[in-house]
């Protein structure tokens, strides 16, 4: 199996993306660093750093938050690694080298590092696998560690995490004596992996492959945890009684059966992603077809059957979990932020493993719209669900009492906020891949990068104001004649593209998997250009969406848009927006940090005085505006929607 590797050192120069990673360097990154230590006024409480201070004995008290407020640490501190990359700060990088020299002394003299058992149950490690978030968080200390490595060469983190995974390996395995369990949240499997890649220790690889595979094998762990658990003496905080997965099974695991007979995306869907992302991973570091083969189905059934047109994913509130195909309602569903963003990583993945075009729409898909929805444009209020319609009932209904009519400032469960402030700090990470002969272009971000290709040093550089313009040019600079493969997508939303090399048209009969491959010998200076026109398109569901039938969503480029209550007056279930009505674009500078809005001539119907009636109803002509989605609720709190009813 053939995989292409990640470019590294892309310098992003995009003017929308620069600006989102600027705000998650001067304002994400201190708000959050605030909210961990307890300093925003009117906002949850988080005591994660102070839990670490207790933990090393350098403060009283006790532990305050969930079982998993340590990950809010670890992710604030792989954010910081990303964003010194672009943004170097001398006293932020003091400032995380403080924090990980306290993790250093709140680790325990085995190498455990958890706040939760630390303080809390120190007599009951690894009792409650299923429940407790003891490897996730070890997870998301690793991805911490092996990012601060590779930004700042710096090993400490990495030597404490190493030290915590020695303790690990000595604790599971297949092996007699030790523990045949797995986490009950994937995401030391896929950490583990990036370890494996930074070290080249082959243990840890190893033990990742452990944890996948040992998933859903019978008879099922959690069963023999939970039955252990009971003669325990030490009183646990946990209730075994009134524990029912949500009603899901192991279903909400992704434990009911062992990984490769895993065809259907079921569960908690960040969990899932998570687990997604390992099977990926491992199946590129081994070549293991049989994994390959089933991610593939269960991209499958997650991208054809379970996800929201702005790239969310998991639409039941009841366990944050994926249902059945084709159930996407719009005021009830969940769409985590940290969904989309597992999405973002997933499809990274499969980019990889095979480039092809329908992993990277999904990526800029979900990047685009259901990711940065979970984030103010100011970077200071966030919203942990996603939803597609608010409406004036949700604020009455204990059923949707979930969905945020705005942002808000923190939350007790505040795991979504600083996972998107690392996605945004890494994007550029997602933008190339290459194999030793070809670069392959998958996302539109503009910059610069370095890398060599066919043996040779290469600089490539974008230059465009993508997502709103449809035009993009791309160079070569190299001091030497260069010989490689140059692979673009042509975006699945685009139904006319033009591509030339040095003003010279390329035919685009013959895509390979959605890319147009210009293989030739490169010289400095080659201009590469396209155009990728972005028409307006109404977007319609599956007939089995039921709730979106008759209705359309607007889409332009890789952008869903969205109506608003502050330009289109409140109830906005009564506009209808004719077949034949010219969508016109229109670039506003002054709204929303500048974005393209769409206008369109419509009707609002008129409510009659009865309840139900027979007469016919009466039409107004209103004209429509549309903002982008990811946009809503930074202005005046109301109604939104993103499908609308096409008359």
């Amino acid at each position: 199996m053939k995989t292409a590797k990640p470019v590294k050192g892309v310098i992003v120069e995009d003017s929308f993306w620069k600006k989102y990673k600027q705000v998650v360097a001067e304002e994400v990154i201190p708000y959050q660093w605030k909210a961990l230590n307890d300093e925003l006024p009117d906002a949850e409480p988080s005591h994660a750093i102070e839990n670490f201070k207790i933990a090393a004995g350098e403060s009283s008290g006790e532990y305050y938050g969930t079982v998993f407020q340590d990950s809010d640490i670890a992710k604030w501190l792989e954010t910081v690694a990303f964003s010194l990359r672009d943004h170097p700060n001398p006293a932020l990088e003091a400032q995380a080298d403080e924090v990980i020299e306290l993790l250093g002394r709140a680790q325990a003299e085995d190498g455990y590092l958890n706040t939760y058992y630390l303080l809390k149950e120190p007599d009951n490690r690894w009792t409650n696998l299923r429940d407790n978030h003891e490897l996730y968080c070890a997870g998301h200390f690793i991805e911490a560690a092996v990012a601060y490595y590779e930004t700042t060469g710096k090993t400490k983190l990495l030597h404490i995490m190493e030290k915590y995974v020695s303790l690990i390996q000595q604790t599971f395995g297949t092996e007699d004596g030790k523990l045949k369990g797995y986490p009950g949240h994937e995401e030391i499997e896929l950490a583990l992996i990036k370890l494996y890649g930074v070290t080249g220790k082959a243990q840890y690889l190893k033990l990742a492959q452990y944890f996948i595979e040992q998933r859903g094998q019978q008879p099922i762990y959690f069963v023999e945890e939970q039955e252990k658990r009971r003669h325990i003496q030490t009183a646990p905080t946990w209730n075994d009684d009134s524990h029912i997965n949500f009603g899901l099974g192991f279903e909400y695991q992704q434990a009911h059966r062992p990984v490769r007979e895993q065809t259907e995306a079921v569960g908690h869907a960040v969990r899932a992603m998570y687990l997604y992302i390992a099977m990926a991973d491992l199946a590129a570091a081994t070549g293991d077809a049989s994994l390959l083969k089933s991610c593939e189905a269960l991209w499958e059934d997650v991208t054809n059957h379970k996800m929201y047109i702005t790239g969310g994913v998991g639409s039941a509130v009841n366990g944050e979990a994926f249902t059945f195909s084709y159930d996407l309602p719009n005021d009830s569903m969940y769409c985590e932020t940290c969904a989309s963003v597992g999405l973002v990583f997933w499809a990274n993945r499969m980019l990889r493993l095979t480039p092809d075009r329908k992993y990277a729409d999904v990526l800029e898909r979900a990047l685009y719209n259901g990711t940065i929805s979970g984030m103010d444009l100011d970077g200071k209020r966030f919203f942990y669900v996603n939803p597609l319609e608010v409406n004036p009932f949700q604020a009455s209904r204990k059923d949707q009492g979930h969905v945020k009519t705005e942002r808000q400032k923190w939350f007790f469960c505040a795991c979504c906020p600083p996972n998107l402030a690392r996605m945004i700090a890494s994007v550029e990470d997602h933008v190339y891949t290459q194999t030793e002969d070809t670069l392959y272009t998958h996302l539109y971000i503009a910059g610069k990068a370095d890398l060599v290709l066919s043996g040779q040093e290469v600089e490539i550089t974008q230059v465009h104001r993508y997502p709103w313009d449809a035009d993009l040019s791309f160079s070569v600079h190299t001091t030497m004649t260069a010989s490689f493969n140059w692979a673009f997508r042509i975006p699945g939303w685009c139904k006319q593209a033009e591509v030339k090399v040095n003003g010279e048209a390329v035919s685009l009969d013959h895509l390979d998997k959605g890319y147009v491959v210009l293989q030739r010998t490169w010289e400095d200076g080659d201009v590469v250009t396209l155009h990728l026109a972005m028409s307006v398109e109404r977007m319609r569901s599956h007939p089995l969406v039921s709730m979106n039938q008759q209705q359309v969503a607007l889409q332009r480029g890789p952008v869903v848009y969205c109506l608003e209550e502050v330009d289109n007056g409140p109830n906005l279930a009564g506009l209808r927006l004719p077949k034949c009505s010219l969508i016109r674009e229109e670039f506003d500078a002054g709204l929303l940090g500048g974005v393209a809005k769409l206008i369109a001539g419509g009707y609002r119907v008129k409510s009659p005085a009865a309840l139900y009636s027979s007469e016919s109803q009466e039409w107004i002509p209103q004209t429509i505006t549309a903002i982008p989605y990811y946009a809503w609720c930074n202005r005046t709190k109301g109604e939104m929607r993103v499908w609308i009813y096409e008359s």
